[in-house]
């Protein structure tokens, strides 16, 4: 797996096909959407981070062996009032990653009513995540691993638990994300045959977001 960290296809593998996916990030306010990313695409974890107001928009590149995935990263406010707007985030989006705090029920009650909302509105072939976030509050623990990995297997998502603070299974969760995107959009027959897709060099770019 290789992270591109400078917004570009520099780390593209040769012939690889370039998939160009939308991700949204949902989940209660504090459950950690935003030191997720931010540990994802610069690194950085901010103890104090300030709660995303509306959105924040983020970019990276991950280059695997059969495909080369440009996030494009909307993080979406947790606060109630920002709920409207929500879906003109989540539209489009060719995955999700909803976010809660292991040591906050509230959130989780949240996440479920996010899963919901996305199974009613979201694409049938949308690729979801649940993250039990804060691994490293362990002690203070009120949602068990095993409800997480009930609730994500009873709703065909994939779960993982993760840190933003230590980078536990930061990078390990948009590869898998990566990956299972890259299954969904194999690559099409090559051949002589010509068609309305944007080509350069015989490599063919697939877009799954709008």
């Amino acid at each position: 797996m290789n992270i591109c960290k400078d917004g570009n296809y520099s780390m593209a593998r040769p012939g690889n096909k370039i998939i160009q996916a939308k991700l949204v990030l949902l989940g209660d306010m504090g459950a950690g959407k935003t030191s997720l990313a931010l540990r994802f695409v610069k690194g950085q974890f901010f103890l104090n981070q300030e709660p995303t107001i509306g959105a924040a928009f983020f970019t990276q590149i991950l280059s695997l062996s059969e495909a080369t995935v440009k996030f494009d990263i909307w993080d979406t406010a947790g606060q109630e009032r920002y709920h409207s707007l929500a879906p003109m985030y989540y539209r489009g989006a060719a995955a999700a990653i909803v976010v809660y705090d292991i040591s906050n029920i509230d959130s989780f009650v949240r996440a479920k009513k996010w899963v919901q909302e996305l199974q009613r509105h979201g694409s049938q072939k949308l690729v979801m995540a649940l993250v039990a976030n804060k691994s490293d509050l362990e002690p203070k623990r009120k949602v068990e691993t095993e409800e997480g990995e009930q609730y994500a297997q009873e709703n065909g998502m994939f779960y993982m638990e993760t840190s933003a603070k230590t980078a536990e299974n930061i990078n390990e969760l948009f590869y898998e994300i990566a990956k299972r995107l890259a299954r969904a959009f194999p690559p099409k027959p090559t051949g002589m045959k010509l068609n309305s897709g944007v080509q350069e060099r015989g490599r063919k770019f697939f877009c799954c977001s709008t």
